[in-house]
């Protein structure tokens, strides 16, 4: 089983961090979207979930380099239909479904409840 990128704050997708994290996996939203803190962005191809901030902007600054905005694509974020969702959530993960789109979030919503709730659970199996 692979791992969940998760969103570790509210707000609009933007492609500079889309582009950052491109090479942690593969993506559920694309720039523009809104997310919030626990929604599952994508697919970490590692055992273990990644918080990640996909709202991060880039830093405007007065210097500009011929190179610095050279136009990079994204690849198109993979298509999650009510089956995939379902197939791809995990233990600790629920699907939500709206009438315009069906997202996978984490049960608990911030990584603080989320970590304790997994030392909670690591604890109860060794005793």
């Amino acid at each position: 089983h692979t791992g969940s990128l998760v969103s570790d704050r509210s707000g609009t997708v933007t492609p500079f961090a889309m582009i950052q994290l491109a090479d942690r996996g593969q993506f559920f939203v694309a720039p523009g979207d809104d997310t919030y803190e626990g929604q599952v962005v994508g697919i970490n191809p590692r055992a273990e979930d990644l918080d990640v901030n996909v709202t991060r902007e880039k830093k405007l600054t007065n210097m500009r380099s011929s190179t610095a905005d050279v136009m990079e694509t994204l690849a198109r974020p993979l298509e999650l239909d009510l089956e995939k969702a379902m197939e791809f959530c995990a233990a600790d993960e629920c699907v939500e479904v709206t009438p315009e789109i069906v997202r996978v979030r984490k049960v608990e919503l911030t990584a603080s409840l989320r970590a304790r709730a997994k030392s909670r659970a690591k604890q109860q199996a060794n005793s």
